[in-house]
């Protein structure tokens, strides 16, 4: 976050409020800039919403309105997947038409989206 009418003149303060501000996210009141204070993982929520602000350092009245910003935690595949049945067998009948699902398996745990593997 950055306003024009930040001079570098410490004359300006940046706030942040919302999910996690202070806990999960933090801003450098100088700069800023927003950091991570720890790893997210999107299982334990997939998104936050903030809200930062630049404020006068003397009289703490706004210089701008309230950004406001969600971040959407991507998510990777932290947990190796195991498939609850197998082995798995298929067979693949002559002249079958290019991809014809053969087999399909779920797997655990459950990630949002597809779940289920075709073969």
């Amino acid at each position: 976050l950055h306003t024009d009418l930040d001079k570098g003149d410490s004359s300006v303060k940046y706030t942040l409020s919302g999910d996690g501000a202070g806990s999960i996210f933090t801003i450098d009141q100088t700069t800023g800039d927003i950091h991570a204070l720890r790893s997210l993982d999107r299982e334990e929520k997939p998104y936050y919403t903030l809200r930062a602000q630049a404020v006068d350092i003397d009289t703490n009245i706004p210089l701008e309105p309230e950004s406001e910003f969600v971040i959407k935690v991507q998510d990777i595949n932290d947990n190796e997947p195991k498939f609850l049945e197998g082995p798995y067998t298929a067979s693949v009948p002559e002249m079958s038409p290019v991809g014809k699902i053969l087999c399909r398996v779920l797997r655990s745990p459950f990630f949002a989206g597809e779940n289920f593997f075709s073969f």
